[in-house]
């Protein structure tokens, strides 16, 4: 048993569930949110010859909001991803050929679904995990779309065999309806949540 790079939480591989579900995830958005931050390259109310009044010498506007650019780049995170699919390809399959070139959408997509064998066998499971939550972050930045918060529920009161209850605390995104203790595994559905309301310690809000 070990523990996961990004929570020190006791799993049997590199990353705990909850951050091996994030990180797929996060790899399945990640294309179409580049592709909507493309849309905030165009400078607000200019065009390719606008006169733009600054400190410096008047001149024509760049047709790229270069502020954008300098938050995200489709070239980082593209060859970020790729290097990362590249290596995981080397690791796991050692006599086939090099990966296709880089592509955000294709590479994103592989490693998604490769995400259990990242997670169980892939040594910079963390770092990916990181590289890819902060990619995310940089991108929903320049939208103006943070990602949503987990919201606390209470706790899990499923009987762990021999131990007692379990007692870890649930946790949801605002669009989950089905809830899994990260600990022992118990899932809720919404025909649990009387029950789990009912059992919360005295005091829970």
């Amino acid at each position: 048993m070990t523990t996961c790079d990004l929570c020190n939480r006791a799993t049997s591989g590199y990353l705990c569930t909850r951050h091996g579900e994030e990180l797929a995830a996060r790899l399945r958005a990640l294309p179409a949110l580049y592709a909507e931050v493309g849309e905030f390259l165009v400078p607000r109310r200019s065009g390719w010859g606008d006169i733009v009044a600054t400190k410096a010498p008047a001149g024509p506007r760049s047709p790229i909001n270069e502020d954008v650019l300098d938050t995200v780049t489709w070239a980082r995170a593209t060859n970020a991803i790729h290097a990362r699919r590249a290596e995981v390809r080397r690791l796991r399959w050692p006599h086939r050929g090099s990966a296709p070139h880089p592509d955000l959408a294709r590479d994103c997509q592989w490693l998604a679904q490769e995400v259990d064998w990242v997670v169980a066998q892939y040594p910079a499971a963390g770092d990916l995990a990181r590289e890819v939550a902060e990619l995310t972050s940089q991108a929903r930045s320049v939208v103006g779309d943070p990602e949503p918060r987990r919201q606390r529920l209470g706790y899990c009161v499923a009987l762990v065999g021999g131990e007692g209850v379990c007692g870890a605390v649930i946790t949801r995104l605002p669009d989950e309806t089905r809830l899994t203790c990260r600990w022992c595994g118990t899932t809720y559905g919404p025909e649990d949540y009387l029950t789990l309301r009912h059992f919360q310690p005295a005091g829970t809000p």
